[in-house]
């Protein structure tokens, strides 16, 4: 039998800061497979994922009552940190969309803006490879707390997240990037920002199309799409080394186990619109999953005059694979085109985003170069 709200309310604040370590180091043991965790150990370096994040703080929040974002482990990675965070009794009121990564550094503010899932913990691997001296922030959906409805449509997503950006920094030039849906929405927030008068220094899709540009999948077209998938990451595992392959086998293993109550949580937002479990992480990330996708496909954007680094993997899904769907034709400004040596699915994780980073690092450096001279 599950305790009340009450008696797990009570039971928070009465237990001292050890026992919460305990029960932190009990849950952590048993989501990440380690028999042994350390207080000071980082969450990352220990395997997790942005996928076992989403069940980690369901845990929490049933073990706890409290009910934290998936950002809160950018400023606590570990257990001791969490536990500070819970004794605080940390709650949703001081959600924001802004979470700074990376704040330090004198490079111009990257901010980058989550993919279809909701949550920017996919950017913490650039991040560290961009190095401490390039600022980071990331953009994370609205309801990923479960106290309010995903925004629906990217025009409404950009408004909102270019509020967020102008607090941080009031005036451009602005560096914004997105990978997949994350980039769709970047380029929508560096269209408002032209219009609203300000300076774009730089736009960087992360192997990103333009959604409006392809047509709904056929069931034989979504299997196909399966099959390649597979595909791609076999050829991602041939370019690692022995040791690279057996932890990249361990982690697709651990990200497919993981994805399931993700999946499930998207039935439920389909088909079980009045269950008590709505303000479930799995339902909530269903609900937000399933919303992003159908904004993006609704998205038609228009012709953009600012510069645009678009990042390709060296090669993409067939159905992706279309001149109308690819940022050329919009493109009025200056287009670099940069062809990463990495498949599908592949571009933010290591080692392979070490290649990103590098191009990356470059396409801001001859921004801001740009920006200085005009």
């Amino acid at each position: 039998m599950y305790e009340s709200a009450a008696d797990v309310s009570a039971a928070r604040i009465a237990a001292p800061e050890s026992d919460t370590t305990a029960r932190l180091t009990r849950i952590w043991q048993e989501m990440l497979g380690v028999e042994s965790i350390g207080p000071e150990q980082n969450y990352f370096d220990l395997g997790g994922d942005s996928i076992l994040a989403v069940q980690l703080f369901i845990r929490i929040e049933r073990e706890f009552g409290v009910k934290l974002p998936l950002a809160t482990l950018f400023d606590a990675p570990s257990i001791r940190e969490l536990a500070e965070v819970l004794q605080r009794e940390t709650s949703a009121t001081g959600w924001s969309p802004l979470v700074a990564i990376q704040p330090g550094g004198s490079r111009p503010r990257l901010f980058c803006i989550h993919g279809a899932d909701g949550n920017v913990l996919i950017y913490r691997n650039l991040s560290r490879h961009l190095g401490s001296d390039q600022p980071f922030y990331g953009l994370q959906c609205r309801g990923l707390d479960g106290s309010r409805p995903p925004l629906t449509r990217i025009e409404d997503m950009a408004a909102l997240y270019i509020r967020e950006i102008r607090r941080a920094q009031p005036h451009g030039p602005y560096f914004l990037g997105g990978y997949c849906m994350g980039g769709t929405i970047a380029f929508e927030v560096a269209q408002q920002l032209q219009a609203a008068g300000e300076r774009i220094g730089l736009l960087a899709l992360f192997d990103t199309t333009d959604w409006s540009k392809i047509p709904a999948p056929s069931f034989w077209g979504k299997s196909y799409r399966a099959v390649q998938r597979l595909v791609f990451h076999a050829a991602n595992f041939l370019r690692l080394d022995s040791q690279g392959k057996a932890k990249f086998l361990s982690e697709k293993e651990r990200a497919f186990r993981n994805r399931i109550p993700v999946w499930r949580g998207r039935l439920l937002a389909t088909f079980d619109k009045h269950s008590r479990a709505s303000t479930s992480q799995s339902r909530v990330s269903g609900q937000i999953w399933r919303a992003n996708d159908l904004a993006c496909v609704n998205y038609v954007p228009k012709p953009y005059t600012g510069a645009i680094a678009d990042f390709r993997p060296m090669k993409q899904y067939r159905m992706y694979d279309q001149p109308s769907a690819k940022w050329d034709r919009l493109a009025q400004g200056s287009h670099e085109v940069v062809i990463l040596p990495v498949y599908p699915a592949g571009m933010l994780v290591n080692p392979f985003v070490e290649h990103l980073a590098v191009a990356l690092t470059k396409s801001i450096d001859d921004a801001i170069r740009s920006c200085q001279v005009s």
